[in-house]
């Protein structure tokens, strides 16, 4: 296990409204290998806060798995991307995973500093 400063792979959570959107954003955050793999979880339900109103919606949940080093490109793709006015984007450390896994994404994101 790495400690919390030598941090090498985030998950990345997000929501968008739609299953079409999700898929949009995965599909565009692969092909420019920003992530390994993106996992669409539709049907989630969001209660929130917004301008002072309570809201209920029903959105995708997408975990993206990524290294560290390609947050700052990520986040900058996601906000230019994203529908919403001020999007979820949270990156969680991975303090630990299976080794093999790990690789992969290296693998599908490339070499980057981390």
């Amino acid at each position: 296990m790495r400690n919390r400063d030598n941090v090498t792979h985030v998950v990345v959570l997000t929501t968008v409204a739609s299953a079409e959107e999700a898929e949009s954003l995965v599909r565009r955050l692969v092909a420019d290998r920003l992530i390994a793999c993106g996992t669409i979880l539709n049907n989630a339900r969001s209660i929130y806060t917004w301008k002072g109103e309570l809201e209920e919606t029903s959105e995708s949940l997408v975990i993206l798995k990524t290294q560290q080093g390609c947050w700052d490109e990520l986040r900058a793709t996601v906000e230019k991307l994203h529908p919403y006015q001020v999007p979820e984007l949270l990156a969680v450390p991975v303090e630990a995973g299976l080794p093999a896994y790990l690789e992969w994404v290296v693998e599908q994101t490339g070499e980057v500093p981390q």
